[in-house]
């Protein structure tokens, strides 16, 4: 993989969230080519159509309210593109990529990671100068 370097959100790209605060234990679900857990607490999210969860914590760190229901990720990610296939655990469970696709940490150690597919990264992520 090339070294990883540090993205921000578009300012255009908001997602709409909803915090499962409900007496449940949760639920799972298929994604990404894997099974994935939503705990109470996490956050289900749609991004234009594309609909997952997001660890509470994970969430709490990285988006903001923009207004009721309406987020913005706030937080830089650092990124590298793929050269191969792969998979990557998640804090929601397994994502399998393809050659091309991006690895995004939401650490700059590395922590906290998933992978968005090159076309939907370039669109709502820009490169920190």
């Amino acid at each position: 993989m090339a070294s990883k370097q540090k993205y921000i959100k578009r300012e255009q790209a908001l997602v709409v969230a909803i915090r499962l605060s409900l007496d449940t234990n949760g639920f799972k679900y298929n994604k990404w080519g894997g099974k994935q857990t939503c705990k109470p607490g996490d956050w289900v999210v749609d991004n234009a159509g594309d609909v997952y969860t997001v660890d509470g914590d994970s969430f709490a760190r990285t988006y903001r309210n923009v207004s009721p229901g309406l987020y913005r990720k706030i937080s830089p990610v650092w990124a590298e593109q793929a050269d191969c296939d792969g998979t990557i655990t998640t804090k929601e469970g397994v994502t399998h990529y393809h050659a091309g696709d991006y690895i995004v940490f939401n650490e700059e150690e590395a922590l906290d990671g998933y992978a968005v597919t090159a076309a939907k990264f370039e669109a709502i992520y820009k490169l920190v100068e």
